[in-house]
């Protein structure tokens, strides 16, 4: 048996040089010689719902397979989540403290580009091409031509900034886009059936007075296709995506399910999983940024306040440098001090913060330690 594991593993790994291609039937993996197909395209679809495993097979796919003379096309969705760009930083782009009410994971693709919010109500769509085919504006057509072909009474059309409006105004499609030595992808969204209430209220800042070179993202009024088009289903919209796509490109690829964790297709797909949810990856690859903001303290027992003023730098999510500047009257100088070097070296995160400052606390009793206490509540609300 280890053995016949070894031999199908082997037969399914790329190796460099040796001109072979991967290409899917609908119900298993072979390679293909690209010569003697009639097709050098694929059109795919994720049978997950888990944003890391998407991303991961996004990763997989532009890492592992040589798009020289095979473009690809992949769709997917996702259950709720924000997705962030790779140079965007968290804290100024999402709410923090509400996704994780509601169980609502944080992702940082590889692309760069704008946070977007991804439900089962929006489609996914990653085009692979080599550097030398990328084009946005011909992938964004195929999308355009799709949703007329299904919809012709829509008004949609793809803008300058490669996104795709309806009736000139609201968001349809969102879109970034990974360049590597040789290869490319395009992904875009595509609204459907979106909760634009959850969209509306996730982006949102958690933590104000932030002053970063971070990437922001660009607000927009957005819609939903069924707000415009009630009847139209996800089958013939996806239905009327292949099509499109294979005339655009003149192909004659049929979609094919796949799933992303399959170790057997996909070898070393979990450790690329594995990184994009680690902090490190999420949080920690957010661009050097400092916070400067007031912190609103009280002594509720005394009905005593004061404001104080937070000077932070964050760099790979750890903090770098800390000062509070506390009215002395209101906290010795010598506890401000000693909170802030508590916390350098710590990572710009509530939880960890908390673990930290739970010993510190221990320290003092009394009036001053109600005062710590607050002191640490409102740094720790600064922080998501």
């Amino acid at each position: 048996m280890m053995m016949l594991f070894h031999l199908r593993r082997r037969f399914y790994l790329l190796r460099a040089g040796t001109g072979i291609q991967q290409a899917w039937t609908s119900s298993s993996c072979f390679f293909k010689d690209p010569s003697s197909s009639s097709s050098s395209g694929l059109v795919l679809q994720s049978q997950s719902t888990d944003v890391f495993q998407n991303l991961a097979l996004e990763d997989w796919i532009d890492a592992h397979l040589d798009l020289q003379q095979r473009s690809i096309l992949l769709l997917w969705r996702n259950r709720p989540a924000i997705v962030i760009g790779r140079h965007q930083n968290p804290w100024t782009e999402c709410n923090m403290p509400a996704m994780r009410r509601a169980m609502i994971p944080l992702a940082r693709r590889r692309s760069g580009g704008g946070t977007v919010y991804h439900d089962l109500g929006n489609l996914n769509l990653t085009f692979f091409a080599s550097k030398k085919a990328y084009d946005r504006q011909r992938n964004l057509k195929v999308v355009t031509e799709a949703l007329r072909r299904v919809c012709p009474d829509l008004d949609v059309q793809a803008t300058d900034r490669f996104d795709i409006l309806l009736n000139g105004h609201y968001k349809i499609s969102g879109t970034a886009s990974r360049l590597s030595r040789k290869s490319s992808y395009h992904h875009c969204t595509l609204l459907h059936s979106a909760d634009r209430s959850a969209l509306s209220s996730l982006l949102r800042p958690s933590c104000t007075g932030i002053q970063s070179n971070a990437t922001p993202s660009v607000p927009s009024p957005v819609a939903n296709l069924t707000d415009h088009a009630p009847s139209l289903q996800w089958e013939e919209l996806l239905e009327a995506l292949v099509q499109q796509y294979n005339s655009e490109f003149g192909l004659t690829s049929a979609l094919t399910p796949v799933s992303p964790s399959d170790e057997s297709l996909f070898p070393g797909v979990g450790n690329m999983e594995a990184e994009l949810r680690s902090w490190e990856w999420t949080f920690g690859k957010t661009p050097k940024f400092r916070v400067e903001t007031q912190l609103e303290l009280r002594d509720k027992q005394l009905a005593a306040g004061c404001s104080a003023y937070l000077h932070m730098e964050v760099k790979n999510g750890l903090v770098e440098s800390c000062r509070m500047d506390i009215p002395a009257n209101w906290l010795p100088l010598r506890l401000s001090s000693t909170l802030s070097e508590v916390l350098l070296g710590e990572r710009f995160c509530p939880h960890r913060a908390a673990a930290a400052l739970t010993v510190f606390l221990r320290s003092e009793s009394g009036q001053l330690h109600r005062r710590l206490c607050n002191l640490c509540e409102v740094l720790l609300a600064v922080m998501g």
